[in-house]
């Protein structure tokens, strides 16, 4: 029986979750960063911080390619994969962002520049974030991965780990707190939200038992501090006066931390392909075939 079970894919390990996790919390920086910045929050370092975090994810992937000396063969078939869709729009995010962050900076303070910038910027990282989801919802071979009910939970986790990062910021840099406080809280309710969607979707569906057992494990952890634990911070740092950036930031980083784990969740662990089906049970000699059946699988699924 475990030779035609689901059994974990080996392809895409902690080097694939850290390109979504790098490359979401960048995109979500980075697009509530020019939210920020027409609030008269500091731009510059929040950009570069962002430019960092899609580095680091895109230097995952670079780590994950068997032969990494052909990695520009990823820019070979826009017209089917969103792997390289993602890749030509980080060619776009990257530099632009970059040319924002500094035109905003005191190095070389361009107020008309870095004003396009920073909103082209965010177009192309809300871009880039729309791949990183289609690029897990078209893994057809993955149950847990191809759900759609997964990508509104990747896009509103790379915002929430945004959100997180530019509480974080603010507290090191100054500005308006009390507003992204809000819109993180209400990051969270509809992470939360889809969360709970998505693996309600899943189960009703069908999937993997184990990749079901491996959701189902991490959620707990996932919801207490990436979801209760942070909001209860925010709620803190809204009713402390002095200590309401610190509050704000602890809160910021409970929910990137419960963001990060669910990603490599789903990235790393529960991608469990999908086995064989049997059309029909057979049986020894004549008789009537038996029902059809998926081993391995909580329901017959789709």
């Amino acid at each position: 029986m475990s030779r035609i079970e689901p059994w974990h894919q080996v392809n895409w390990d902690w080097r694939a979750a850290g390109n979504f996790i790098g490359g979401g919390s960048g995109t979500g920086l980075v697009i509530l960063a020019a939210l920020a910045a027409g609030q008269g929050t500091t731009y510059w370092p929040l950009g570069f911080l962002g430019v960092i975090l899609v580095g680091i994810g895109l230097f995952c992937v670079w780590l994950e390619i068997g032969r990494p000396w052909r990695a520009l063969h990823v820019f070979y078939h826009p017209q089917t994969s969103w792997m390289t869709r993602e890749a030509f729009v980080s060619a776009l995010l990257l530099p632009v962002t970059m040319v924002a962050a500094l035109a905003s900076s005191p190095f070389l303070f361009e107020p008309a520049v870095a004003k396009g910038a920073i909103w082209l910027a965010a177009l192309l990282a809300a871009l880039y974030l729309y791949c990183q989801a289609r690029i897990l919802h078209c893994s057809k071979g993955i149950p847990a991965w191809r759900h759609p009910s997964l990508m509104p939970v990747i896009i509103l986790t790379g915002l929430t780990e945004g959100a997180g990062f530019l509480l974080m910021g603010t507290a090191l840099v100054g500005g308006h707190f009390v507003w992204p406080l809000l819109l993180l809280l209400i990051l969270l309710l509809g992470r939360w939200m889809a969360w709970r969607r998505y693996l309600a979707n899943l189960a009703e569906t069908g999937a993997p038992s184990k990749a079901l057992a491996v959701l189902n494990g991490a959620t707990p952890m996932i919801n207490i501090l990436g979801h209760y634990a942070a909001s209860i911070l925010i709620v803190l740092a809204l009713l402390t006066g002095a200590f309401g950036p610190l509050f704000a930031a602890l809160a910021g980083l409970a929910a990137i931390a419960g963001g990060w784990q669910m990603k490599f969740v789903v990235v790393a662990r529960a991608a469990f392909n999908q086995g064989f089906a049997l059309p029909l049970t057979p049986v020894r000699g004549t008789g009537k075939p038996g029902p059809a059946d998926k081993p391995g699988w909580s329901k017959s699924g789709p």
